[in-house]
């Protein structure tokens, strides 16, 4: 992993720098993160699905840190698998799990498929990477594990339903364990962003939709806040601007039948005015981008 010869790799001897892993690394919120990360001082583990996690290596090297960037469609368990390995290689003090995707549309209208992958991706790799991952630091007492949740997660996704339901197990899950770990010197924290200004809605299909077409948050922002915030150990937050945040507030105590209504307004196909703004928002992809 050492791309500079007179500093040595993390986790090898005379290794001062602490080591972050971030999946979906290559473009938006997750490659923000990783470079949040690199200008604190941190080495690097970043992954994605294709060949933009190279591009995105070699920008954050700029930083002077070391950066291992792993190739890895975390859809598929047997590179879940991969990424465990490699990163069992390391002490990995911070692991941001932050690859995800979306897909909108009606559930009766939208492709099996197209529902496994955000299943696949936004659940099924979370836990099977987080389980060897909480264990070393478990049995190390000590490290950080941030969670992408999403702003969706507070409300019935209509017209986005497996999506939402996807980041709502993020949401639950990161809590569980906030709880399990609390006296092992590891901490939990999960952030929620809103609509951010990355490829999300048109790799979803929404961008004829009134949340794809409304203005974003910055991606930069949003993994600015997150990143202090896993520093500090704190347990959730809803990052971005000062509306996301507004929204995220009312979302508390908004009834669930008129969260799911304005969700509809929001998601539904042919909803949004084209004139209105750049579709993009939420997690990232491995590899494809923000998803």
């Amino acid at each position: 992993m050492n791309t500079h010869a007179s500093t040595p790799a993390p986790g090898e001897p005379g290794s001062r720098r602490p080591v972050a892993l971030v999946t979906g690394a290559s473009r938006g919120i997750g490659f923000e993160l990783a470079r949040e990360f690199a200008e604190h001082g941190y080495d690097l583990l970043i992954n994605a699905e294709d060949e933009a996690v190279e591009e995105a290596a070699a920008r954050l090297r700029e930083s002077g840190a070391d950066v291992r960037a792993i190739r890895a469609d975390l859809r598929d368990p047997e590179a879940v698998a991969r990424v465990a390995t490699v990163a069992g290689e390391f002490a990995v003090d911070v692991a941001a799990l932050n690859a995800g995707v979306g897909s909108g549309g009606a559930f009766v209208d939208t492709d099996p498929d197209d529902d496994r992958e955000v299943i696949d991706l936004n659940v099924t790799s979370t836990v099977l990477l987080a389980k060897p991952l909480l264990r070393r630091m478990v049995e190390r007492g000590e490290g950080r594990m941030l969670f992408t949740s999403s702003i969706a997660s507070l409300s019935p996704g209509s017209f986005q339903s497996v999506y939402n339901a996807s980041k709502s197990f993020v949401q639950s899950f990161a809590q569980a364990l906030q709880e399990e770990v609390k006296d092992t010197g590891v901490t939990v924290t999960s952030f929620m962003p809103g609509p951010t200004d990355t490829d999300f809605f048109r790799r979803a299909g929404m961008e004829d939709t009134r949340i794809g077409t409304m203005e974003k948050d910055d991606p930069a922002q949003v993994a600015r806040q997150a990143f202090e915030a896993v520093t500090k150990g704190r347990k959730k937050l809803v990052t971005g601007s000062a509306q996301t945040k507004a929204q995220g507030t009312v979302q508390k105590v908004m009834p669930d039948k008129v969260k799911g209504l304005f969700h509809r307004k929001m998601a539904e196909p042919g909803t949004g005015d084209p004139g209105s703004g750049d579709p993009g928002a939420g997690e990232d992809r491995p590899g494809r981008g923000p998803a």
